[in-house]
């Protein structure tokens, strides 16, 4: 009487929760952690779980060999610098960098990040004081941060030697990563596509995770078409060998910096290959909730497949004699125990640990102190897998409703996705120009003095009534070899009463950005006063406010 009383009150629980970050909490708080406690599932495999694991960011793991352009890839996303991002051609980060919102620009060494219980980092460290030393987290404002996590990492080493070097398990703390993010960037250089043991090591350690894996063949605009499709091929080749299996994840091709590109030949691929990643990143906090899930689902598989294995141990070994030739042979025989139980429980063999690393983790563990097989906890279990998770479906899917009305990833590079000429897309979609701008005080304006020079090549491209289609602006926009994405943050910038088209104003200015950004600098999120025009500070805001532009 008392258990059921129990379960219903479990079962009124999971009807009263509000999110399925909630429910996923309370399920592994009640169903699934009392069997992994039991069964020591955290000494063979990865910690528990924490609340904060659950509420955090969707992350990105950006992994990839030094020089592949890890720290340059992360610069471009967020549009400007972050503490302690070094390039170089040699390996310059050598850190795990945890990049994260924060309104103070502050880093948090590894040691005082791990005891913070609002961080998903408290179970790093077992790894170690020498890994914390190179761990830190860096919180500064960026709108794009606001949506995810970043996690930087030191570039993977060619050499085994340095390998040795680094003073704790880089493969075993990569796969932790692998396992708590959202998704994983494997950076690779068109020009290095050498894969070295660590690299190989790097992949091994992803393994089980692929579904989370996206690779980037980065630079790829320093070779022709010609050699870009040779060197695509040797890397769909190396990483067949890598992976050991006929399907590798999808590779994305372009140079995600904002540089002019050395060579234009598949400017459109790299264009529509960029659109395509991004889409992907903008995706992850409206696909956050059914990733939680799916990781919670696939690690209870893993923990029910644990606790057959431990409890099959458990009854083989002898009472008295002979417990460390028969702890010998069973670890030897692991292989044919995984097959028997298979076959006794109807569990895929998918759901099973890695039986070498298995065999190598049993070594260290008295089997005598292992737990007989406890059924009310496998009870439980399979009823977390087979009804629990199918009630909380309804409030993802309602979940999922309300997060297609966000927009997703905002700020940074992804300013210039959603409208004008460099939108493939809907190319000369726009919503209008319904809003005017505000009125802004008469401070000079930075542009005039070039402007003249400006005006020049505006009447050279034969502007209709006084202004530039977007055809037009485009294809002049292009020759300046900037990534497509640059071009579309200039034009969303420059396109201040969002027409469509622009004046002889708007074009000088869309001219100055792109000089500035030549020269290295960063735009802006948003246009500044002093770049305002001066036809467009006279207007004001009409009943349909121009926020409603800057946000089209």
């Amino acid at each position: 009487m008392t258990s059921k009383e129990v379960k219903n009150r479990g079962a009124k629980s999971l009807k009263e929760v509000q999110t399925v970050t909630e429910g996923l909490k309370m399920l592994y708080r009640q169903k699934l952690l009392p069997l992994e406690k039991y069964y020591s599932f955290s000494d063979f495999h990865s910690p528990s779980l924490e609340d904060a694991e659950f509420d955090n960011k969707p992350m990105i793991l950006v992994v990839g060999q030094y020089s592949t352009g890890k720290t340059t890839f992360i610069r471009y996303l967020l549009e400007q610098d972050y503490p302690g991002g070094r390039t170089g051609p040699e390996p310059t980060t050598d850190c795990f960098t945890a990049i994260m919102h924060g309104d103070i620009q502050r880093v948090i060494p590894g040691n005082a990040l791990v005891v913070d219980p609002n961080k998903p980092f408290r179970k790093l460290n077992p790894f170690g004081n020498t890994f914390l030393n190179r761990f830190q987290c860096v919180h500064f404002p960026s709108q794009v941060l606001e949506s995810i996590s970043i996690i930087d990492t030191p570039g993977i080493l060619s050499s085994s030697e340095k390998r040795i070097s680094r003073g704790y398990d880089f493969p075993a703390v990569l796969h932790w990563f692998a396992e708590h993010v959202d998704r994983i960037i494997l950076l690779c250089d068109a020009h290095k596509l050498e894969l070295s043991d660590e690299f190989s090591r790097t992949i091994t350690a992803l393994r089980g995770n692929e579904d989370k894996l996206r690779v980037v063949l980065n630079k790829a605009d320093m070779v022709d078409s010609q050699q870009l499709m040779r060197v695509y091929g040797a890397l769909m080749w190396s990483l067949g060998k890598v992976f050991h299996t006929p399907e590798v994840p999808r590779v994305y091709i372009g140079s995600f910096w904002s540089a002019p590109l050395r060579k234009t030949d598949n400017r459109r691929l790299f264009q529509q290959e960029e659109e395509d990643l991004f889409a992907d990143i903008q995706n992850l906090p409206r696909n956050s909730a059914l990733r939680k899930l799916n990781d919670l689902v696939k690690r209870a598989r893993l923990v029910r497949a644990h606790a057959h294995i431990i409890s099959s141990l458990k009854e083989e070994m002898p009472l008295i004699f002979r417990r460390d030739n028969k702890k010998r042979d069973l670890i030897y025989d692991l292989p044919v125990i995984f097959s028997r139980i298979q076959q006794q429980h109807q569990i895929s063999p998918g759901d099973f640990p890695d039986c070498a690393k298995m065999q190598e983790r049993l070594m260290n563990h008295d089997f005598t102190k292992f737990k007989a097989l406890k059924p009310k906890l496998i009870v439980n279990l399979d009823e977390l897998l087979t009804n629990d998770i199918a009630k909380l479906m309804p409030l993802l899917r309602q979940e999922e409703l309300e997060a297609a009305d966000q927009p997703g990833v905002q700020g940074g590079v992804f300013l210039g996705m959603d409208r004008g000429p460099f939108f493939e897309g809907n190319p000369f979609y726009y919503t209008g120009p319904s809003g005017e701008c505000d009125e802004i005080s008469g401070e000079s304006w930075v542009v005039s003095k070039d402007k003249p020079k400006y005006d020049e090549i505006f009447y050279n491209l034969s502007p209709h009534e006084g202004k530039l289609s977007g055809t037009k602006v485009k294809d002049w926009m292009v020759r300046t070899r900037l990534p497509s994405s640059v071009l579309g943050r200039i034009w969303k910038l420059s396109d201040v009463d969002c027409d469509g088209m622009l004046d002889d104003e708007e074009f000088a200015l869309a001219s100055h950005l792109i000089e500035v950004k030549l020269e290295g600098f960063g735009l802006p999120p948003k246009l500044p006063s002093h770049l305002v025009p001066p036809s467009k500070r006279r207007r004001k805001a009409s009943n349909i406010e121009n926020e409603d532009c800057e946000n089209a």
